[in-house]
């Protein structure tokens, strides 16, 4: 009887030390992957970011549907790795870049700090921005190769981690710029979804520039999407026109 006690106590045990090593082992790893994440977006615990918002094409204070629910896709993340952020019109967002994380979401028109941005830092992308219907309009050129908007059916965005030195203290900014406001969610969607594996393939401080394309958003919303091609190189080398951007009227939003 002795003998079936012990046996008994020391199964309470075994499986009481085991279970205290599976919860340390899962916490460590979550902490791992958060520090991680945490690394990559600039936002370590308790720190701030900007959420920089545009305003939908032909008003003056409201914002599209779609980039309301790409804000709501970054807030989310932004709460898992503990940070806070500061919500601020594309008007009102008057300061530099590098101090605090940033999140800019929109077009050139109806972003202007998205506009600096693409000056400052993608120089090799020239976004069509005529206001008169034609095959053209809305379209990204980016190394000499034109994306061409086919709206509802294939539109594309860039999705874009930036700095503006290789210095680890420097706060990354990070670009949502569409043909279209699906387009900026769909793009926040697939940054929350494959961060890690841009983390691994990028490097916790490294730039990308990846051009996305959304397949079918009239039937599939901004689930679908496909990743086109790396335009980094390209897109940050200023191009042979000087980076002059055609039009200076409405890109579709």
């Amino acid at each position: 009887m002795i003998d079936n006690l012990m046996e008994i106590v020391l199964g309470v045990v075994a499986t009481g030390v085991a279970a205290a090593v599976g919860w340390f082992a899962r916490t460590y790893l979550w902490r791992r992957k958060l520090r991680r994440r945490q690394r990559f977006f600039g936002l370590p615990d308790n720190s701030e970011c900007l959420l920089v918002v545009n305003r939908e094409a032909g008003t003056e204070r409201s914002v599209a549907r779609h980039d309301v629910f790409a804000l709501l896709e970054l807030s989310a993340l932004i709460k898992d790795c503990g940070a806070h952020a500061d919500v601020v019109t594309h008007e009102a967002a008057g300061q530099g870049f590098g101090e605090r994380t940033e999140f800019c979401v929109g077009g050139p028109v109806s972003n202007l700090r998205m506009a600096a941005h693409l000056q400052s830092l993608l120089p090799g992308v020239q976004i069509n921005t005529d206001v008169e219907p034609g095959p053209d309009r809305g379209s990204f050129a980016i190394g000499g190769e034109r994306y061409r908007m086919e709206n509802g059916t294939s539109e594309h965005v860039l999705l874009a981690r930036l700095t503006a030195g290789q210095n680890g203290d420097i706060r990354p900014v990070f670009l949502f710029c569409g043909q279209h406001s699906i387009t900026n969610q769909a793009a926040a969607r697939y940054l929350v979804r494959h961060n890690a594996r841009l983390a691994r393939k990028y490097g916790q401080n490294g730039n990308f520039c990846l051009l996305l394309k959304v397949v079918n958003s009239q039937a599939y919303g901004a689930d679908v999407v496909e990743l086109i091609s790396d335009v980094t190189r390209a897109a940050t080398t200023p191009s042979p026109g000087g980076g002059s951007r055609r039009g200076s009227h409405r890109l579709t939003s």
